[in-house]
């Protein structure tokens, strides 16, 4: 990942360094996106579209950690992933922007969900101990910064242990956040679930480079014809949290799961794990937009304690 990626001060000037100085945004058209930035594909005087996602300048992170995490999926060559063009703060307009590589959509490939499945596999299999960039020795989970999950804080310190990382870096954080919505019962189930989190988890054969986010929305046909991943909140853990996050919301074709499994074989035991995998986007969708997921979270707490 190029940390020393440069960042600009204007829009305009990011666009000029990446398509020439004769490169203008002659329109700007808003897109349907997600619910944290605003998104645009821009047409320029030289021919080409990039893709821009804006957001406030106090934002700005958004973008540096989701470019990292763009970067550190790219650079596996496992999977398609967007470039990163830029990214910086228009400091005269007001907002911070990230620039990508405008996704041209072209026919699914007739073993679109088998290559799917291969690609994503294959991802989870790839060398990734090297992003982490701990000091630490046996450091396999982590993360080599903090990034976001939705407009969340997601925290990424280095773990040498699976069971650590997902208690204290994903489940703890969250159930602090949304303390105001339980109860002195719940909490006490949430203590002991915490504390007891070894009887439902395994620690994994190896450690995985991660999406992070994997839901239907996150993934697009590529010009390739096959999927390709974006919007990610990337981080070293166990690749059963991807495979849970693409069945928390409905779940892919089954063609895709059983090509998964020829490459990475899916462990015994994982059903009975997923639920614990959906508990934490669940909290995550409870902090972010309220109490409509409550009862969602408590079905799967008392699924365990």
């Amino acid at each position: 990942m190029d940390e020393n990626k440069t960042t600009y001060h204007s829009l305009e000037a990011a666009i000029k360094d990446a398509f020439g100085n004769d490169a203008i945004i002659i329109r700007k058209d808003c897109l349907r996106g997600g619910d944290i930035n605003d998104a645009y594909k821009i047409s320029l005087s030289t021919g080409e579209r990039v893709f821009v996602k804006e957001n406030s300048i106090k934002n700005e992170r958004f973008f540096t950690t989701e470019s990292h995490g763009l970067q550190a999926l790219q650079s596996t060559g496992k999977i398609g992933v967007p470039n990163v063009v830029a990214r910086g703060v228009d400091e005269q307009q007001g907002f911070a922007f990230l620039l990508l590589e405008y996704m041209e959509s072209a026919p699914r490939i007739q073993s679109y969900w088998e290559t799917f499945g291969h690609e994503l596999a294959k991802l989870h299999r790839a060398e990734c101990l090297h992003v982490i960039k701990s000091k630490k020795q046996n450091v396999k989970y982590g993360f080599s910064e903090n990034n976001f999950i939705g407009s969340n804080p997601q925290k990424n310190d280095p773990k040498e242990t699976w069971i650590d990382f997902y208690r204290e870096c994903r489940l703890l954080p969250q159930i602090k956040m949304a303390d105001a919505y339980f109860d002195s019962r719940t909490r006490k189930k949430f203590l002991s679930l915490l504390d007891h989190l070894d009887h439902f988890l395994r620690e994994p054969e190896f450690s995985s480079l991660l999406h992070g986010d994997l839901w239907s929305g996150n993934v697009l046909c590529g010009k390739d014809g096959k999927a390709w991943i974006l919007d990610p909140a990337v981080y070293i853990g166990d690749f059963e949290t991807d495979l849970a996050m693409t069945q928390l919301f409905g779940s892919f074709p089954a063609t895709f799961y059983a090509a998964y499994n020829e490459v990475n074989p899916i462990d015994y035991g994982y059903e009975e794990r997923k639920n614990l995998y959906h508990l934490y986007h669940l909290l995550n969708h409870l902090n972010l937009f309220g109490r409509s997921y409550f009862g969602s979270v408590i079905d799967i707490l008392n699924r365990y304690v």
